[in-house]
């Protein structure tokens, strides 16, 4: 992560109603999601990687602002994988000032809906193993640690490969009882 000032790291007072949650809604978003995730996480990604994501996905993906700065954003894809249909979470960020308000919670359970919704099945990411807020965000939400990914961020730290699977959808099927259109009377 990069150093960020004292001031931008105190908490910022704020109602849970002044946050507004938006669906990426196009171009002008692009440089507001990559701001913040240059910022915050320990990876770089080209623009290509962002444009993957938000234009296959921009359903998946949400930005949050208070009084218009964007301070917080998830990016997701879904999509066939060894025969499931899995969501994944490419990118989660809350800036600083702003975590432990419940805004990632936000962003991820609004992601994690529409997965549903498209007919998910399961929703995958890694996470840093020394990512505790993280690690204990998505424990909260109910995934749990399916691999740990020794040596997988570029700064040499491991991941966990987290997943939470959907309920399956139950088939009920009615018992004829003796009404069967096969028997032969």
């Amino acid at each position: 992560m990069k150093a960020s000032s004292k001031e931008e790291e105190e908490k910022v007072e704020f109602e849970e109603g002044e946050i507004e949650y938006v669906s990426y809604g196009g171009e002008h978003h692009l440089p507001l999601i990559m701001n913040l995730v240059d910022q915050e996480l320990s990876e770089p990604y080209s623009i290509f990687t962002y444009r993957y994501f938000v234009y296959l996905w921009p359903q998946l993906s949400f930005l949050a602002f208070h009084k218009g700065k964007c301070v917080g954003t998830v990016v997701c894809k879904m999509g066939e994988h060894r025969n499931t249909y899995r969501g994944y979470i490419a990118m989660l960020v809350v800036i600083k000032p702003y975590r432990g308000r419940g805004i990632a919670t936000e962003l991820v359970t609004r992601s994690i809906k529409m997965m549903m919704e498209s007919g998910c099945e399961e929703v995958t990411l890694e996470a840093e193993v020394t990512n505790k807020g993280a690690l204990a965000l998505y424990g909260r939400l109910g995934f749990i640690r399916a691999k740990r990914l020794f040596h997988y961020y570029l700064n040499g730290v491991d991941a966990f490969r987290l997943k939470l699977l959907f309920p399956r959808q139950e088939v009920h099927i009615e018992a004829s009882h003796g009404n069967n259109d096969l028997d032969s009377t």
